[in-house]
């Protein structure tokens, strides 16, 4: 059977294969994802997917790569019209960053995974820190207009970064019974933002 080798633009071959690469990997999982097998579903030859990634690897580290762009860019969008109260803007970005969790559960477990392997590049490291360093800032307007307790930022940061983390964890992974889930975060934001009152307030 004769199949006809599609022919891709430089940087259209290398997106159409982070396309593909993404629906596999949510479909299957990373052990499934293979540059043959991508070529074969793109249409390509084999030795095409080299060109642009040099083994598997590189392509996972690609995909967590613009994971964390595509996060961080969601984010950022969240905050457009959310209001000037830190608590209205922290409200979005956690809703926001849950979502993401939903939709993109498998992906999210990939860009973590690569995030903490000691090879990873230093622009994935430095993309890790795009979106860490928007809670960060938010904390930080939030202490400069007295709605958040004093402290280092980044210790004031860590149990808001933690319970938003373990429960998009829980929720991206079907770990929430239904009936917590429908009310959770609400518990969750209230829970976080009770944790960063100014101690005068409390």
């Amino acid at each position: 059977m004769h199949t006809r080798t599609r022919r891709y633009h430089h940087g259209d071959l290398r997106a159409a294969l982070l396309t593909r690469a993404e629906e596999t990997l949510r479909e299957k999982g990373p052990a499934a994802l293979s540059l043959r097998e991508l070529a074969r579903d793109l249409g390509v030859s084999h030795a095409a997917p080299s060109r642009h990634f040099k083994d598997k690897q590189a392509l996972l580290d690609a995909l967590a790569l613009t994971g964390f762009e595509r996060l961080t860019a969601v984010l950022e969008a969240s905050q457009d019209g959310a209001g000037e109260t830190f608590a209205k803007r922290l409200d979005a970005m956690v809703r926001t960053y849950v979502g993401f969790a939903r939709d993109n559960a498998e992906l999210l477990d990939l860009m973590y995974s690569i995030k903490h392997d000691p090879a990873a590049s230093d622009v994935l490291v430095e993309a890790t820190h795009r979106w860490s360093d928007l809670v960060v800032r938010l904390i930080g307007d939030g202490q400069a207009r007295g709605e958040v307790r004093e402290g280092p930022v980044e210790r004031v940061g860590l149990p808001v970064f933690a319970a938003l983390h373990g429960y998009a964890d829980l929720a991206a992974t079907g770990m929430l019974p239904s009936e917590v889930d429908e009310h959770g975060l609400d518990e969750v934001i209230a829970f976080m933002l009770r944790g960063c009152v100014p101690r005068d307030v409390l």
